[in-house]
């Protein structure tokens, strides 16, 4: 896979040498092209890298700055020339809203459409809403998204294959949530597995590192924010709350 990065800091050939030159050293970069005009980084790559670490070894090859962009993740050529290439808006949180917004309102249908409206219910259809789609973003590629997650959750810095494995247990989840939202076994483990999750989360936003959020997996390019620890904070919520109104 090709991935495409903007670059600041390039002033002459000599700055792209170097930057080129420190892309290619980070383990597992099969090729880097570095152009100037415009400035920008085509990566390839067997599997996905987190662009932190492609980060760091630019700046550590001098005063270059690479960030995630709107690219290419095949083998199509990057435009030619000094048209410039629209980064990706790091405060654009659209899709995750949208999602959300989508799955609420699926939720809320289901409800009226019984006749009536039930918190409990709703909530159960919002949870498995929730975890079919996000599991379904993290399953398009599996080996991209554990490769960024294990960048800051806690369990998958020491034990890599929960990130491979954790897409599947979202899956699972969401498919236990509209068979048996009532299940104390259910909640009890999103509980646990958000929890969890919302460990790492915190500890990066508090810090105000430059992370990825792999919650959409590699589709959508999104930095870790509080948005993503809202997220898991109202899973736990949620799964806490339903585990004590569970008769």
């Amino acid at each position: 896979m090709i991935h495409s990065y903007s670059l600041q800091g390039l002033s002459c050939e000599s700055c792209v040498a170097k930057v080129r030159s420190a892309l290619q050293n980070v383990p597992g970069v099969s090729e880097a092209k570095v152009s100037r005009t415009p400035p920008l980084a085509r990566v390839s790559m067997p599997a996905h890298i987190p662009t932190p670490i492609l980060a760091k070894a630019v700046a550590a090859a001098g005063a270059y700055t690479l960030t995630d962009m709107m690219g290419y993740a095949s083998e199509m050529e990057a435009p030619s020339g000094n048209v410039p290439v629209q980064a990706a808006s790091k405060d654009s949180f659209t899709p995750i809203y949208l999602i959300f917004g989508y799955v609420a309102g699926v939720a809320t249908l289901t409800q009226l459409r019984s006749g009536g409206f039930d918190a409990m219910a709703w909530m159960g259809h919002f949870m498995a809403g929730f975890f079919l789609v996000f599991s379904f973003f993290k399953l398009l590629n599996v080996r991209g998204f554990a490769e960024g997650y294990r960048t800051y959750d806690v369990v998958a810095k020491r034990v890599p294959a929960y990130g491979l494995v954790y897409p599947f247990i979202e899956l699972t989840l969401g498919i236990a949530y509209l068979v048996a939202p009532m299940s104390i076994l259910t909640n009890a483990t999103t509980l646990v597995v958000m929890g969890v999750s919302s460990i790492g989360v915190i500890q990066q936003v508090l810090k105000n590192s430059p992370f990825q959020c792999a919650c959409l997996g590699t589709i959508f390019k999104l930095p870790l924010s509080k948005v993503t620890l809202v997220e898991d904070l109202l899973m736990v919520a949620m799964s806490a709350g339903m585990i004590w109104l569970i008769p």
